[in-house]
């Protein structure tokens, strides 16, 4: 059974459809990767995965429980935790303290006990602030916990977030563009900060990134949408070589200047796609072709 599963989903607002008939099954275990350009209904997917949004149609079941109805905060209980793609930090908070925000869907107390400051409030709040550390220090911020979370450099204010929903313990981390705005360097470590998470955390993740390199670099499996439709879906190289993705991206006519007879030089450097050994048609569109 797919570890994320969802069926037939519809978003609306007003008269745009955001997401429509929107079909995927993620297995446990993968990196998978959502790509389109700019309003393909990416965000909105995760708005929806993580409660945010409701769906007008549709379902939506992980690990075999409905999300359909259910708050962000039920949702993140369940096993998903997500960032952001534009940085959602707690800026006036230390970056321990932001992590230990984190940590609140896992915490069981009371607000009686937090009130009261008992016993058991206590060694809770000391294991919390353990774990905190272990986390900044598994992310690369080890040593900046009584830092204030604003005066992180852009790129560590990113990974301050990937310790914050790891901290939530989940089973699926969510990931919204998480290099956006990265130095080469940065977005380097980061790829490999990704891949650890997985490796050695086992924990599945689904990531919305337009860096092309690094999407077909560590992607096991890449779906691409456009107008909120799902118009391709396969292993990286296979999607790199898929014409309507190419023309979705750049248009028709550069698209057609990437086949094989226009001889090309080294067009996948240049735009993070190779030229298709013919027009193939997409992978999987749930008969959903404009």
């Amino acid at each position: 059974m797919p570890l994320l599963e969802v069926r037939n989903l519809i978003k609306r607002f007003g008269g745009l459809t955001a997401v429509n008939k929107f079909n995927y099954e993620l297995e446990k275990g993968t990196i998978a990767s959502i790509i389109g350009p700019n309003g393909a209904g990416k965000t909105t997917l995760f708005n929806m995965l993580t409660g945010v949004y409701v769906p007008e149609e549709g379902k939506v079941e992980f690990n075999g429980n409905s999300l359909i109805g259910r708050r962000p905060d039920q949702i993140t209980f369940l096993g998903i935790a997500r960032t952001f793609q534009n940085i959602r930090l707690f800026n006036n908070m230390t970056v321990v303290e932001n992590v230990l925000v984190g940590m609140h869907a896992r915490l069981r107390v009371s607000i009686v006990h937090a009130l009261l400051k008992t016993k058991r409030f206590q060694e809770q709040e000391q294991r919390a602030k353990i774990e905190s550390v272990r986390l900044l220090d598994y992310v690369g911020l080890g040593g900046r916990g009584d830092e204030l979370a604003r005066n992180l450099p852009y790129g560590d204010q990113r990974r301050l977030e990937i310790a914050r929903a790891l901290a939530a313990e989940p089973r699926l981390l969510l990931l919204d563009e998480p290099t956006a705005g990265m130095n080469p360097q940065e977005t380097a470590d980061a790829t490999r900060l990704i891949r650890r998470v997985r490796d050695e955390l086992g924990i599945t993740i689904l990531l919305i990134e337009h860096d092309m390199r690094l999407v077909m670099e560590i992607s096991d499996w890449v779906t691409v949408l456009d107008y909120g439709e799902k118009i391709a879906e396969g292993k990286p190289e296979e999607v790199r070589r898929n014409l309507r993705v190419i023309e979705a991206y750049l248009g028709k006519g550069v698209a057609s200047s990437l086949t094989p007879e226009a001889n090309s030089p080294r067009p996948e450097v240049e735009t993070g796609f190779t030229p298709p050994d013919q027009a193939a048609a997409p992978t999987q569109n749930d008969g959903q072709e404009r």
